[in-house]
């Protein structure tokens, strides 16, 4: 069901997409536009794991650099059936983690310094395992492109309210009053909480197969329950934007939130998130 969700939200994602091009310049503008978002998605599909691992200032560790994650990332990639990712360290006291890359041979995940502190060993196991199963759902390339979708769709929302203020188009060619406020109020709103929409559909699932690979969805509850308290509690991390949120395993701007915090949230509720891996967790134990 949340696949199926997936592929509903990115194709209206690129209709959006594909409209505000039309209101702007007709057939020729949706064609720009859809120009556009192929071009994107290639980008996003090639460059984007480079360009958010140095956005984040991240470092590549081996075993010997450090031993006990590369075994907790070696273990859990075996037993999903994945190719070993790269593993890096972020210098951040803030506890949190995020896996990147464009397919499972391409992949890399990546922790702070404050998780690895803050959690024991299963619970690391827990976090890592949900980010593995992002790796074997093919999450992160399905956010990256959506948020990068979404992006552009404000970006180009905001050149046409420049160009309503500077007159450079008529309510004729503009498609009207109406059409107006589609294109540059209503389409990136839209937009945006698609894009959160398909970020949080994709967390029940990579919590779910998380679960099953560290072997108890209660190391991954507790490890999630510390890193929403730090979440709630802490500074936002210092790098971290709203480009690069989605990927986190908790929100690392939760403490940001506004009143909308569930229509423009990345993540589902921790809470409800727990709730479901202690019923799992209850579930594989009534099974065993």
């Amino acid at each position: 069901m949340n696949i199926f969700k997936t592929v509903i939200l990115m194709a209206l994602l690129s209709g959006i997409m594909i409209a505000v091009g039309g209101s702007l310049g007709g057939s020729y503008g949706a064609g720009i536009m859809l120009i556009i978002s192929l071009g994107m998605n290639f980008f996003s599909y090639w460059f984007s794991d480079t360009i958010v691992l140095k956005s984040y200032n991240a470092r590549e560790v081996t075993a010997n650099d450090a031993p006990q994650l590369y075994e907790i990332v070696s273990n859990l990639a075996r037993k999903a059936d994945l190719p070993m990712p790269k593993v890096y360290i972020i210098d951040s006291e803030v506890p949190n983690a995020f896996a990147t890359g464009r397919n499972p041979s391409h992949a890399a995940v990546a922790v702070t310094t404050g998780i690895m502190k803050v959690l024991d060993y299963n619970e690391i196991s827990g976090v890592l395992g949900h980010e593995l199963a992002h790796v074997k759902h093919r999450d992160i390339l399905t956010g990256t492109i959506a948020a990068a979708m979404a992006s552009v769709i404000s970006m180009v929302a905001q050149i046409a309210q420049w160009g309503a203020i500077f007159g450079s188009r008529s309510d004729e060619e503009n498609g009207g009053g109406l059409g107006f406020l589609v294109t540059a109020i209503v389409a990136p709103i839209a937009a945006t909480i698609i894009q959160l929409a398909i970020s949080r559909s994709r967390e029940y699932d990579a919590d779910k197969t998380g679960g099953e690979l560290c072997g108890n969805p209660n190391y991954l509850a507790s490890a999630l329950e510390k890193i929403e308290y730090y979440a709630q509690h802490s500074a936002p991390m210092p790098q971290a934007g709203t480009a690069t949120a989605h990927m986190f395993i908790v929100n690392p701007l939760e403490n940001a939130k506004t009143v909308f915090k569930n229509l423009f949230s990345t993540h589902p509720p921790t809470a409800e998130r727990i709730a479901k891996l202690h019923e799992q967790s209850l579930k594989l134990s009534a099974g065993r």
